[in-house]
């Protein structure tokens, strides 16, 4: 049912425009709990969003690990579960992984559309795993660039990404030479310390840096994160999540949602940064959209 993540799009806006509205959009979430799992190197998370638009109530609970030896486990797990909000009945239990993996894209496409440069030819994904194949799935469905690049630190899976994807994409030797005159920039890595420069940057480009998604993790140096303009989806988030934007000491400028609603500026003329989290009123409108879907036959 989200074979097509771009159908996701209405319904994900919608929600990041609730979200951002405060009290008003009816949608309540707190910053997800993280649970370190100090043993073997992991963490689980817990986010459970309700949103009053869509009446749905979910809690997602995700596991990631950094530096998994059994390269066959995914690093990131999820499984989310969707309550009746009228009485608080367990209705459905889903895979959380393709709802996040989905969403995240589709997010990241709502970004895109609406901060890329007005004439972007070049797109540019550093990582080779599940998130880069959903990014690239919507983003060649939704736009269309004249080239595809990608870099991976382990070239072997960058080249099995190239070869099974639909459309002709160019494996870069270095992640310098990927991102040098792109215009769309996609980090869903799982480093640790940056792999982005903004001196390789080009003015003007757009980035969605999906990965690091904790405290004392960067994909993204301090010269591009002071000097671009940076939009993410929750400020809360942001400020107690995200090591590009914690460590960096980056100002936001906007949540993606007051972009949505008009009351802040989207500036495409400038290089912009989208630092998505991930929140899971996202998981909530996703798992809704899969279980009417599913309901409806």
């Amino acid at each position: 049912h989200l074979h097509r993540a771009s159908l996701l799009l209405p319904a994900l806006e919608a929600a990041l425009a609730n979200f951002s509205a405060g009290a008003a959009g009816g949608v309540v979430q707190p910053v997800r709990t993280v649970l370190p799992v100090p043993r073997h190197g992991g963490y689980l998370g817990v986010m459970p969003a309700y949103s009053a638009a869509d009446d749905a109530l979910t809690t997602k609970l995700v596991t990631f690990y950094e530096h998994l030896k059994d390269s066959s486990v995914p690093s990131h797990q999820a499984t989310v579960l969707l309550f009746d909000p009228s009485n608080g009945t367990l209705k459905a239990v889903l895979d959380g992984s393709v709802i996040t993996a989905k969403r995240t894209a589709a997010v990241s496409a709502i970004a895109t559309k609406l901060l890329m440069p007005a004439s972007a030819e070049v797109l540019c994904i550093l990582g080779a795993g599940v998130q880069a194949y959903s990014h690239y799935d919507i983003f060649t469905e939704l736009f269309t660039f004249k080239e595809v690049r990608i870099w991976n630190r382990t070239q072997e899976k960058a080249v099995k990404f190239a070869g099974s994807v639909g459309g002709p994409v160019r494996v870069c030797s270095s992640a310098q030479e990927a991102v040098t005159g792109a215009d769309v920039i996609v980090t869903v890595t799982m480093a640790t310390t940056p792999i982005l420069f903004g001196d390789w940057v080009k003015p003007g480009a757009h980035i969605n840096a999906v990965g690091a998604s904790r405290p004392d993790w960067r994909e993204l140096d301090d010269e591009l994160m002071k000097n671009s303009v940076l939009f993410v989806d929750s400020r809360d988030a942001a400020l107690t999540e995200s090591g590009d934007v914690i460590l960096s000491g980056a100002e936001i400028f906007a949540e993606l949602g007051e972009v949505l609603t008009g009351t802040k500026p989207a500036l495409p003329e400038k290089t912009t940064v989208f630092k998505s989290l991930g929140m899971a009123v996202e998981d909530t409108v996703a798992a809704k959209f899969v279980y009417d879907a599913w309901s409806a036959g």
